[in-house]
């Protein structure tokens, strides 16, 4: 008897949950939200272009016309709109039982964000950490609350923490090796933050997911990926979006997760498939790199947490 695959069929009814999903205009992010507002969540879809996220919500309330989503401006290269987005939906929702850190960049040229950090690892990281910061007290006091932190198989190509040179100012730019650095730290975030939560006995819990390898906008600067004929090889390569997301919507919504998991596609070498608990590197675990990692992150964003 073959082992069960979790599917979207397997997430529980979410009814009277608040759940914040970034990057949800499109691929990974768009589905997680979907399938949360289908299962009675109100989502809150935070984007950085909101034309594209009303249409996305749009697409939403199409398919399920009582689904409960909204869209707010989020601009994670620029951490003065993480801090306008965070205290806007901080006080919006007094109450926040999901925050899904899905947005990212993925091998980008080289470019900075808005406030001079390489572009990959400002986003995925660094907006990230702080919005996690500002938000986290509407978290805390909520059963069953989760912070889901979206990583990558990534995290184990040419990754390394930097520190004598984070933003890549010093050496010459490999756009391969700064998203495995961007995709480290968010795991390193995630076990952290799961063991700060721990210690303070918090009712929040820190999980991570990775959706292997998916066909979605997220690659559009991979090489060759403009050629005729990518999105049919690609297609049978990689994960869709629908079962891309759903290690990310099994970390959020399963009700056996714990915190400190890491949850992947069963898969050859977990490049797709259906989610299961998965290991991260060994590199990922080691706590003096994450605590200074995390020392380094408050000073860069100004953001400090409440555990």
């Amino acid at each position: 008897m073959s082992a069960h695959k979790w599917t979207e069929a397997d997430v529980p009814d979410q009814s009277g949950r608040i759940a914040i999903v970034t990057g949800s205009n499109t691929g990974l992010g768009f589905d997680t939200a979907r399938v949360l507002a289908q299962r009675g969540a109100k989502v809150v879809m935070a984007v950085r272009d909101t034309a594209k996220g009303d249409a996305a919500a749009a697409q939403i309330r199409a398919a399920t016309p009582a689904a409960d989503v909204t869209v707010h401006r989020l601009d994670l290269g620029s951490l003065d709109s993480v801090r306008a987005a965070g205290a806007e939906l901080a006080g919006a929702y007094p109450r926040i039982d999901l925050l899904i850190n899905n947005a990212g960049v993925m091998y980008p040229p080289k470019q900075t964000t808005a406030d001079g950090f390489e572009l990959q690892f400002g986003t995925n990281h660094l907006g990230h950490f702080a919005l996690t910061g500002l938000l986290l007290n509407n978290l805390l006091p909520v059963d069953g609350s989760r912070v889901v932190v979206v990583a990558s198989i990534a995290h184990t190509i040419r990754a390394k923490i930097d520190f004598d040179d984070l933003q890549w100012e010093r050496r010459r730019y490999e756009r391969v090796a700064s998203y495995g650095q961007s995709k480290l730290a968010n795991l390193m975030f995630a076990y952290e933050l799961q063991r700060r939560l721990a210690a303070a006995k918090a009712k929040t819990i820190a999980v991570a997911a990775h959706p292997g390898i998916s066909a979605t906008e997220l690659v559009r600067h991979v090489p060759g990926s403009s050629l005729p004929g990518a999105n049919t090889i690609y297609g049978l390569l990689f994960n869709t979006s629908e079962l891309g997301a759903l290690p990310t919507l099994r970390a959020a919504t399963d009700p056996t997760v714990l915190g400190g998991q890491y949850y992947g596609p069963d898969g050859f070498r977990e490049l797709r498939g259906y989610p299961k608990l998965v290991d991260s590197s060994r590199q990922s675990h080691d706590r003096e790199i994450q605590q200074r990692l995390w020392a380094v992150s408050e000073e860069l964003t100004g953001v400090t947490f409440p555990v």
